[in-house]
């Protein structure tokens, strides 16, 4: 990774640690990624190959950062999602300051009703937000998959009330391999196999 943007990764931890520690609204803390977990879907992006990614929760670009920086360069591309126009602002500041906004498309909104608009396809979906609709998000972006795909989740441990709908409609879907990483606040991976009589 290049050193501006591990300098710059460093700078945004410490400072979403701080701005947390201080913010008592839930919906204003940025809720960073744990560096630990983000080094870990590096790895998963790469070993898998991943070149279309959509990502659901910006905040303010820390972990589109390391998804622009692990997958551009080798011609990769990210959608990234927010709904609050303050951290969506940060993101696209953050993203310049690191030469990654090339990479990403950034869209403000609701998460579900844009992701029930793009187009697709998507080899790995990271959703990184609001746990309770990402069901909902699951089931408009599945015929968007483009197999072999990634479906990955924060929070799997950390929130299991929250989270344990979109875990059990992972459970059910076809051709599907999952485990959960004990990483961070808990890392749900999933991999979607083409069906055996589709393989060559």
């Amino acid at each position: 990774m290049d050193a501006n943007v591990q300098k710059l990764l460093l700078r945004l931890e410490a400072e979403g640690l701080k701005h947390d520690a201080t913010e008592t609204e839930h919906s204003r803390k940025l809720l960073n990624l744990e560096p630990a977990t983000a080094e870990v879907i590096a790895i998963l992006l790469q070993i898998a190959r991943v070149r279309n990614l959509l990502e659901i929760g910006t905040s303010n670009g820390y972990s589109t950062t390391w998804l622009a920086a692990t997958i551009g360069p080798q011609g990769g591309r990210i959608t990234s999602i927010d709904r609050d126009p303050r951290k969506h602002a940060m993101a696209r500041e953050n993203l310049i300051a690191a030469n990654l906004l090339p990479y990403v498309d950034l869209q403000l909104g609701d998460a579900t009703e844009i992701a029930a608009h793009l187009a697709g396809p998507f080899d790995c979906v990271f959703f990184d937000a609001d746990r309770v609709s990402a069901p909902k998000q699951l089931e408009v972006l599945l015929p968007k998959l483009s197999l072999p795909a990634l479906l990955l989740a924060d929070n799997a441990i950390s929130h299991p009330d929250q989270i344990a709908a979109y875990l059990a409609r992972v459970t059910d879907i076809e051709h599907v391999s999952r485990t959960i990483i004990p990483v961070g606040k808990g890392l749900s991976v999933a991999y979607l196999s083409r069906p055996e009589h589709d393989v060559l």
